[in-house]
């Protein structure tokens, strides 16, 4: 009776044993399951992707002490900044003017000079509404401010974020061989300031007009028999003659 008891026990330990080595097999499979999904994603379209997203586009046009109106450089910027607003402004343009200052004359005579540029550039006085800041120190420069909202491009946060160290401390990081979080967000950001069209990125833009003479061109070649492609050629001069060494 012993011996049959003492067999009893030892299969109630195997057993034991056994359920305790599969809890911790699906302990460790659980573990490995939430170290993956906390891994940053791979794709760095993923991890720092573009949005497009309404953002104020502002432009300071700084005032002289003797006022007159615009030089030839401030012209220029506010007429581009015209055919900006234009281009892809939403909503009205605004202008704070600073007051408190020894030079609110100056200021008054540069905002209307702002104002007859805007109407050369095609910009209605309607669309202008102006607002006024106060100047704290008047030994510094308290330019007009410029500013509408536009369609703009970019990066749900900022680049230069390191929430892991990149060197041997984390095994986590350095054993998987992903690449660190701020990898590529310089390249994103960029590019996104590069867009000319925040929209192309969304939907590409609709065929233009074709060719017609060309397209004629190509379906009379056909008709003949002959090849309708193009061929450009470019005479290209020969170093020799070009540096003079031609003896």
């Amino acid at each position: 009776m012993m011996v049959r008891s003492q067999h009893i026990r030892l299969r109630q330990l195997r057993g034991l044993a056994a359920v305790l080595a599969a809890g911790l097999t699906l302990g460790a499979c659980a573990k490995t399951a939430d170290v993956t999904g906390s891994l940053a994603p791979i794709d760095t379209r993923e991890r720092h992707p573009i949005v497009l997203r309404d953002a104020p586009r502002s432009l300071d046009v700084f005032v002289g002490r003797a006022g007159g109106g615009l030089d030839a450089r401030q012209a220029e910027d506010v007429a581009d900044f015209a055919r900006e607003y234009r281009r892809a402004g939403r909503g009205g343009l605004v202008a704070e003017v600073p007051t408190g200052m020894r030079r609110e004359m100056a200021a008054h005579d540069t905002l209307n000079a702002i104002r007859a540029t805007l109407a050369r550039s095609g910009v209605s006085a309607a669309a202008l509404s102006v607002r006024t800041y106060p100047v704290n120190d008047p030994g510094l420069a308290s330019p007009i401010r410029l500013t509408f909202a536009s369609l703009q491009a970019g990066l749900p946060h900022s680049c230069g974020q390191w929430p892991e160290d990149t060197g041997m401390s984390s095994f986590k990081t350095s054993a998987s061989n992903a690449p660190y979080w701020n990898l590529g967000c310089a390249t994103q950001a960029t590019f996104a300031a590069q867009v000319a069209d925040p929209i192309d990125l969304v939907r590409a833009r609709s065929e233009g007009r074709p060719d017609i003479a060309k397209r004629m061109g190509a379906i009379t070649k056909l008709r003949e028999g002959k090849d309708p492609s193009t061929e450009y050629r470019q005479q290209t001069p020969q170093i020799n003659s070009t540096v003079g060494g031609g003896t």
